[in-house]
């Protein structure tokens, strides 16, 4: 099997137990367990906080042990995550804390298994590197669609059956991942024994990672905008758009399934026609415009009243995303030194998931201050203010890389 197949196949497993996992542990949380609006974001940010305390050592640890090594052993200790909630259910000891024991553990595996899998991205995708951040964007996202079909029968089949099919899938991951055979040369995983890698303490790898990034003017942007993405619209995906579920249009787990299924579907209509457009220059200014679309788009998901309004926007706003999200992150991975892939890819996927908890947090208490609704609307005014800034007073909006196209359905260079 070619090493860029079998990362894609685990790279789908992966996201489409995390689709599960998305409408089930909200699902629980919100519509069985019955709990407030603070105490929603609370355990939302439970689930986001691991990767606030552990993704950059994870990175720095990657880049030590093998990006490989450490991804195959992250997703074998995910496939025992679902096997506590099973448990709980079926033993009658289903409860807040179990779910916030859980969120805890999972959100570790997330942050150690995330700059794995990105950091042998670069490995397995040869010369055309945003065409492969295209095609696992579209894998993840594609799947995550799946998982999110399938949890929303919770109601009428149980939980249990769900996350017994997650925790199969996950297994699946870990086969998927053991067959990924990353090429030799110096940006192989025997670099990680490169002389630089081994002198360095693993503080010391994440000192220089943090100074890469730093001192690099549009990584430094790329990672800021991550920041806000994270705190306004992953606060408003993970608690902004439950509760509004629950208290606005009175949904089941069905309902929640089908709006994350039709945001992933918005995301993968926009990277199928990236693969279409072919290669894009000017990556930083399309970022900002997407951020820019996505932030107006949000605002409108707070101001609706009717449930196919709020669904249809919710997919338009997927849409922006699926431009958004490729774009910061084949910035990060061109710009990022060879033996730095790790770390640097770990300071990425920090900014977003390192703020989501506070995303969490804030919407959770927006919401319950003056309501879901108004929360959203919060998140979008945020997020737009933010990206205007960057775009006005930052290199992002000229930042162009120069690289291989991307190939069009014909084959031919677009």
């Amino acid at each position: 099997m070619q090493p860029k197949t079998a990362y894609l196949l685990a790279t789908s497993a992966w996201f489409s137990a995390f689709g599960m996992q998305s409408v089930i542990f909200a699902w629980l949380v919100t519509l069985v367990l019955r709990e407030s609006a603070e105490r929603v974001g609370f355990a939302q940010m439970a689930l986001l906080l691991p990767g606030m305390i552990f993704i950059l050592i994870a990175g720095a640890i990657a880049d030590r042990v093998g990006h490989r090594r450490q991804a195959v052993w992250c997703q074998v200790a995910a496939t025992l995550m679902p096997m506590l909630l099973i448990a709980a259910i079926q033993f009658n000891f289903l409860s807040y804390p179990v779910m916030i024991l859980y969120a805890v553990l999972m959100g570790c595996v997330q942050a150690f298994i995330t700059p794995a899998r990105d950091g042998m991205l670069n490995l397995v995708a040869g010369d055309n590197i945003q065409k492969t951040v295209v095609q696992a964007s579209l894998c993840q996202f594609g799947f995550q669609i799946f998982g999110y079909a399938l949890a929303g029968f919770a109601d009428s089949v149980g939980a249990p059956l769900i996350l017994g099919v997650q925790t199969l899938v996950l297994a699946f991951g870990v086969w998927a991942f053991t067959q990924v055979r990353l090429p030799s040369g110096p940006q192989s995983e025997s670099a990680s024994a490169d002389d630089l890698v081994v002198r360095e303490t693993i503080f010391g790898g994440l000192y220089a990672g943090a100074r890469t990034v730093g001192s690099h003017p549009v990584m430094r942007m790329v990672v800021v905008q991550n920041v806000a993405m994270g705190c306004f619209f992953m606060g408003a995906f993970v608690v902004g758009f439950p509760l509004v579920m629950r208290e606005v249009y009175d949904g089941t787990s069905g309902d929640l399934a089908s709006l994350n299924a039709f945001n992933s579907l918005g995301l993968v209509l926009s990277l199928l026609l990236l693969l279409k457009i072919g290669y894009i220059q000017r990556v930083g200014r399309a970022l900002l415009l997407s951020q820019v679309a996505g932030s107006v788009v949000l605002f409108l998901c707070g101001w609706v009243n009717d449930l196919v309004s709020f669904t249809i926007l919710v997919m338009v706003w997927g849409l922006c995303g699926g431009f958004a999200m490729p774009m910061s992150r084949t910035l990060m991975q061109q710009l990022a030194p060879p033996h730095q892939h790790g770390r640097v890819m770990s300071f990425y996927s920090f900014s977003f998931m390192g703020s989501g908890p506070l995303g969490a947090l804030f919407c959770g208490y927006m919401a319950n201050l003056w309501g879901a609704q108004v929360a959203i609307i919060c998140c979008a005014i945020a997020m737009l203010a933010t990206t205007l800034t960057i775009g006005l007073f930052s290199p992002l909006w000229r930042s162009a890389i120069p690289s291989q196209p991307l190939q069009n359905a014909s084959g031919e260079a677009a």
